[in-house]
C-alpha cells in the first residue's frame, strides 16, 4: 500500500512540475532553438509509426501515367517546393525558417511507400507546417502528387526544368505574380521559378 502511494506522490509530483514548466514560460517555441535529440527521436518516431500504421491498408492505383506525373508535378511546384525543395532548387525563405526542418523530398522520399506518402499528403502532420491537402484536393490530385514524387529521386536539375517549362506558368504566374516568400536558389541552370 505504502508502494502504491509513493508511486501517487511521484506522479502527482511529476505533473505539477510539468505544469509549473509550462506556464513559467521558460520552454524556448522559437523556431530557431533546434529541438533537444531527445524531443527531436520522439517526435521523429512518433511520427513515422503513426504513418506507417494509419497508411496500412490503403490500395495504391496505377501511378506510371507521363498526364497523371505531370499534374502531380503542377500542384508539387504550386504548393511543395518552397518548403520542401527540388532538383535544382536548394534553398527557399520557407524551408530555412521551418522546425523541425522540412525533409528535402528527393533525398527522403523513398522511405515511404505510395500509400505512406498518399497518407502524409492528406492528412498532413501535426506541429510540423505540413498541411493536410485533403482539405483542399481530392485523392486523385493527391495520387498524382504521389506519381510525381516517385519520379522525383532520380529527376536531374535539367529534368525538373524541363517539366517546368512543359507544365506552363502556374496561376499567379498567368497574372504577373510571385510569391513573397520565393527564394531563387539554382544549381546549373536549374528552375527560372519556385512556388
Amino acid at each position: 500500500m505504502n508502494c502504491i502511494k509513493g508511486i501517487f506522490v511521484l506522479l502527482v509530483a511529476a505533473a505539477a512540475a510539468g505544469l509549473i514548466t509550462v506556464y513559467s514560460g521558460l520552454i524556448d517555441v522559437g523556431a530557431t532553438n533546434p529541438h533537444h535529440p531527445f524531443t527531436r527521436w520522439l517526435l521523429e518516431t512518433t511520427m513515422d509509426r503513426s504513418v506507417r500504421v494509419h497508411a496500412r491498408g490503403i490500395e495504391t492505383p496505377p501511378l506510371e501515367d507521363p498526364r497523371l506525373v505531370m499534374d502531380g508535378f503542377r500542384h508539387y511546384r504550386e504548393m511543395c517546393v518552397g518548403c520542401h525543395l527540388a532538383p535544382g532548387i536548394t534553398s527557399s525563405e520557407i524551408h530555412k525558417g521551418l522546425m523541425p526542418e522540412a525533409p528535402v523530398l528527393q533525398e527522403t522520399v523513398e522511405e515511404w511507400t505510395p500509400a505512406e506518402l498518399f497518407w502524409v499528403v492528406k492528412n498532413g502532420v501535426k506541429m510540423t507546417g505540413m498541411p493536410a491537402w485533403g482539405a483542399t484536393h481530392g485523392n486523385k490530385e493527391i495520387w498524382a502528387i504521389v506519381a510525381f514524387l516517385e519520379k522525383l529521386p532520380q529527376m536531374t536539375a535539367e529534368q525538373y526544368r524541363e517539366m517546368d517549362k512543359a507544365a506552363g506558368p502556374d496561376e499567379g504566374e498567368e497574372h504577373g505574380d510571385h510569391p513573397p516568400d520565393a527564394e531563387h536558389h539554382e544549381h546549373d541552370s536549374g528552375p527560372a521559378h519556385t512556388h
